[in-house]
């Protein structure tokens, strides 16, 4: 065999376990690889594009991966005893100034048939086709959601629709004779929300979705056998048939700024209680953390992953090594030579997009470098059927990195980010100013159908392309476990 051939296969084994992710933040980490219930694995914050709601912020955090829609008989619940938390810095400070904590309660109904003169509990989730009010439902997830400010406040959200402070998931879609019409079904789940301190309610929703990121998982862990500067669509999506849990919430924009202040920043965290006192339910382990999508698994190495999981953002100065000196554009090198040239060091372009903001586009006016998503929440929203994939870098200002919608492309934004298209632009790459790989626009090879596309899949028994809803919650409808419809 060739040397360099030999060479270059056992750098490759030796280096690219940690190179790309499953997905967005797909069992990411050493520790979080085994609790896929508080598994952050996507974070979406934009300007509401839904027609009439551009003075809203939609904030959407999908936990659980790699669902199977045939996962019964439990399917997907949330963990009970955790704590999932929307997090929002309206200052630049690096610190949550509002968390929106999420708490999940399972009622247990132990629903019973007759069997030898006995009635003996069923094993299934549900005996019959699950309606509105889950008659037939034998297990019920509900949560509540309280507004935690600093110095320990904490308030609870009112259900507007239901008159409560309680909040209901529905099922997941088991299939077509379980739930007909799973959309209509898990439209009743949409509430109003009262949040504390704000005058106009918001919406908030949680369940089973499709899964909304997309990559080719299968050929990136085959020694990224791809063609980093083919076709933008030349690959197949690996997660087009797995489901996701999502917690979405949408909030009215003047609730979330603050002394005059537009940007935002936003992050996903998720706690468990300490496994030596689990009956403790004020005491929590952070576990998971997403706001960038893409850090943990791009960016920061392989000994500090579970360390950023359970860190915050306003003590990111000790993962600064990763983002100035990145080891991704080494790794790609060495796998694609001059296809993939070197951008000097230090990285004050992946500085500035990761930790601070770009300056004129969503960088706060004070700001403590922090990797957080950010949102300037005066641009205004992109209509869905306008938006352009490749976000800021094609012109579409409402798109990542200023924010993050679900139909953004942030494989291939963030691969041309981190190989230097920003050089020079938004921070050098240490001396040299302009992007050292021009005229190359790296890609994946994968590329979703669009919002705008959504209207095509709601009638079908399966939705198979990747395609998103024009308004809340955005995300599709999940895959079914059972396409086929009542037999008898």
């Amino acid at each position: 065999m060739n040397p360099k051939l030999l060479f270059r296969a056992g750098l490759l084994g030796t280096l690219c376990l940690p190179l790309w992710a499953v997905a967005s933040s797909h069992r990411e980490a050493p520790i979080i690889g085994g609790l896929p219930r508080v598994d952050a694995t996507d974070f979406y914050m934009f300007r509401s594009y839904e027609p009439g709601r551009a003075n809203y912020v939609t904030f959407i955090a999908n936990y659980q991966p790699f669902q199977e829609p045939q996962g019964g008989p439990n399917f997907y619940p949330l963990d009970t005893g955790a704590l999932y938390t929307i997090n929002i810095d309206n200052k630049g400070s690096g610190v949550a100034d509002m968390s929106f904590e999420f708490r999940f309660r399972n009622q247990v109904k132990g629903l019973t048939v007759p069997s030898g003169g006995h009635q003996v509990q069923v094993p299934l989730l549900n005996i019959g086709a699950v309606d509105p009010g889950s008659a037939n439902l034998n297990v019920v997830q509900s949560y509540t959601v309280a507004l935690v400010t600093p110095g320990g406040g904490r308030q609870y959200a009112q259900n507007v629709s239901l008159g409560s402070t309680t909040f209901y998931k529905p099922a997941d879609n088991i299939g077509h004779k379980s739930i007909p019409d799973y959309p209509a079904y898990s439209s009743g789940f949409i509430y109003q929300i009262g949040i504390p301190g704000c005058a106009i309610p918001g919406r908030v929703f949680v369940g089973q979705r499709k899964e909304s990121f997309f990559i080719d998982v299968g050929d990136t862990f085959d020694l990224v056998n791809l063609n980093p500067a083919g076709p933008r669509d030349g690959n197949k999506n690996d997660l087009t048939g797995k489901n996701i849990t999502s917690i979405a919430l949408e909030v009215p924009i003047n609730c979330v700024i603050s002394g005059g202040e537009a940007v935002i920043g936003g992050y996903t965290t998720a706690s468990t209680r300490d496994p030596r006192n689990p009956s403790d339910t004020t005491n929590f382990q952070q576990v998971s953390r997403l706001g960038m999508p893409l850090v943990n698994e791009l960016v920061i190495g392989l000994p500090d992953k579970d360390k950023f999981n359970a860190s915050q953002p306003s003590g990111d100065g000790q993962f600064l090594q990763y983002v100035a000196n990145p080891s991704l554009p080494i790794l790609l090198n060495a796998l694609f030579g001059a296809a993939a040239n070197v951008p000097g060091v230090p990285r004050n372009d992946l500085i500035s997009v990761y930790l601070t903001g770009v300056k004129g586009l969503n960088q706060p006016k004070n700001v403590t470098p922090s990797e957080m998503l950010r949102l300037n929440t005066a641009a205004p929203p992109t209509p869905a059927a306008q938006q352009n994939d490749l976000g800021v870098l094609a012109g579409d200002l409402a798109g990542f990195p200023n924010g993050r919608r679900p139909y953004d492309d942030v494989v291939d934004i963030s691969l041309r980010v981190v190989e230097g298209h920003l050089c020079g632009a938004v921070g050098n790459c240490g001396a040299l100013a302009q992007n050292p790989n021009p005229g190359i626009l790296y890609t994946d090879g994968v590329r979703a159908a669009g919002p705008d596309a959504a209207h095509l899949q709601v009638t079908g028994l399966i939705f198979p392309l990747d395609t998103y809803l024009p308004g809340f919650p955005y995300l599709m409808y999940p895959i079914p476990g059972s396409p086929q419809g009542a037999t008898q």
